[in-house]
């Protein structure tokens, strides 16, 4: 096996996962899904494409239906995009590795913001790319970014710069101003930028389009810019396993090819699925939007009054992240909370080396009561710690 596979860490969110496994007993927010199913009316559009027997293949670049709609919901947030810019992928993961496929060579400079969802430094190693990671910094809990530190990373020499705001698992989002920034300079060194938007949605500052910042806002059709973006968040529809990129379209016979040979297509009543959901947004988002948020208020201000415990509100994303004083190894620490409080966290170790100490926290709950109670069982593992240390 290639020594660029050998070389993959394990996932470390499995791993704690996994030592809760046949645990009825253990509040589980490791995962970064909602706990709501897909609403009713997109998973009928499924069982009647199936019922149709539409169970063969697609175009490899997506149903024509599905392009437009997505071109037509792409550009009622954001400037007016066609839709053969628009690729239909299995999944946002897969959105993500065939952009990386379609950009990087073995041996090519790649630069990414972290701490960040592993999938996306790994990727571009898996390929044989070497990759820099500029960290975000940690300011009372909350992290942002060191703009000359990224614009000094990022040199001619950079063929890929991979950024995911709003941010998986710390929330930050990038502004208006910092984005413009990015793009400039990766303009004048020819680095193309992989924006990781699946949350644009997921965000809690106000603003007319009801959406993150977005380099779509700021870009021209032919800036070298690959936006990748996933249907599971915004839509409730993680287990669909569906996404699709917006591109410059000169990449899209491209990437149809690499569709070709990597997946071949989405599945057809998984895009018909995908066709209600798009339609029928204002059913979904809104509510699911207006839901996180009150998630989001309930938790952060708990965890806030704990003493020891750093956190800050993310202004976009579905998690709270935070660090515990006192202790280092989140891996070792999220497995005791599992196995010692019921309480099931993603580690922050899984994102980043920086983020050694803080854990991540999914707030998606249909209940709220889940998250008080979250809440009441760190505190109760926390007071246990401090009694055995005196």
């Amino acid at each position: 096996m290639r020594q660029a596979i050998q070389n993959l860490e394990a996932s470390k969110i499995r791993e704690v996962a996994n030592a809760g496994l046949g645990r009825d007993d253990v509040l589980a927010f490791w995962f970064g899904e909602s706990d709501e199913v897909t609403p009713q009316f997109i998973r009928q559009a499924a069982i009647d494409s199936l019922a149709r027997g539409e169970t063969f293949y697609a175009h490899n670049l997506g149903l024509p239906e599905l392009r437009e709609a997505i071109a037509a919901y792409t550009s009622k947030l954001h400037p007016h995009v066609n839709a053969d810019r628009i690729a239909v992928t299995s999944g946002g993961v897969n959105a993500l590795m065939l952009a990386v496929q379609a950009l990087v060579d073995a041996g090519d400079q790649v630069v990414a913001v972290t701490p960040v969802w592993p999938n996306l430094t790994a990727q571009p190693a898996i390929l044989g790319a070497t990759v820099r990671c500029v960290s975000l910094v940690p300011r009372s809990g909350e992290w942002t970014l060191d703009l000359d530190a990224l614009r000094k990373a990022v040199t001619r020499d950079t063929k890929l710069l991979i950024v995911n705001a709003p941010n998986n698992p710390t929330g930050w989002t990038l502004t208006r101003a910092e984005q413009q920034a990015i793009l400039d300079h990766c303009r004048v060194t020819g680095t193309w930028i992989l924006a990781d938007e699946v949350y644009e949605r997921l965000y809690y500052e106000p603003t007319p389009n009801r959406c993150a910042p977005s380099f779509l806002d700021i870009s021209t059709p032919d800036d070298r810019l690959v936006i990748a973006h996933s249907f599971s968040k915004s839509f409730l529809m993680t287990g669909w396993r569906l996404g699709w990129l917006v591109l410059p379209a000169s990449m899209m016979d491209g990437v149809g090819k690499l569709i070709e040979y990597n997946t071949s297509c989405a599945s057809v009543f998984t895009q018909r699925a995908g066709i209600e959901a798009i339609q029928r947004t204002d059913e979904v988002t809104p509510r699911v939007v207006a839901h996180l948020r009150q998630c989001r208020d309930v938790l952060v201000p708990l965890l806030q009054a704990i003493p020891g415990v750093k956190v800050a509100p993310a202004r976009g994303g579905m998690y709270a992240f935070f660090q515990l004083e006192g202790f280092g190894d989140s891996l070792a620490l999220a497995k005791r909370l599992v196995s010692e409080a019921g309480l099931g966290l993603a580690p922050g170790n899984a994102f980043a080396p920086e983020a050694q100490g803080w854990l991540r926290w999914c707030f998606a709950s249909k209940d709220l009561d889940r998250l008080v109670m979250g809440v009441d069982r760190l505190k109760k593992w926390l007071a246990a710690q401090q009694e055995q240390a005196r």
